[in-house]
């Protein structure tokens, strides 16, 4: 399942957006990385969803940001699905939409599975 982008923000962010969240953190990663090669070079060791018909797989730089997210707060697979449907740091810091669906701890395993001695090597730049 795919995350739609259209760039116009939900109901649900405008209103998650007059919240009082604290977004220093994820903002200052989000200054220091460029995502946008990060995502290059999974999308080379992760092609899922590139060629297949029917829903489009999850991005693979959704699914590294979950993983961060769990390094960084040690949680397990099933706590990083719970605490990003749960935080709105989270959810925002991973893209996705309150309202869009998040990928569940089989997901996330199965991608950590298929990057196998990449992601750790990912992990340490």
């Amino acid at each position: 399942m795919a995350i739609q982008t259209s760039g116009q923000l939900s109901l649900a962010d405008i209103s998650a957006n007059r919240g009082k969240c604290k977004h220093t953190f994820f903002d200052q990663i989000n200054k220091l990385v460029n995502w946008s090669s990060v995502e290059k070079l999974l999308r080379s060791y992760y092609p899922k969803g590139l060629h297949l018909s029917g829903k489009p797989a999850y991005s693979p730089l959704l699914l590294f940001k979950m993983l961060l997210l769990q390094t960084w707060y040690s949680l397990s697979d099933y706590q990083v699905e719970e605490e990003v449907n749960d935080r709105i740091t989270f959810s925002r810091f991973c893209g996705i939409s309150m309202d869009s669906s998040v990928p569940d701890h089989s997901v996330l395993s199965r991608f950590r599975t298929s990057l196998g001695s990449v992601a750790s090597i990912v992990f340490l730049v």
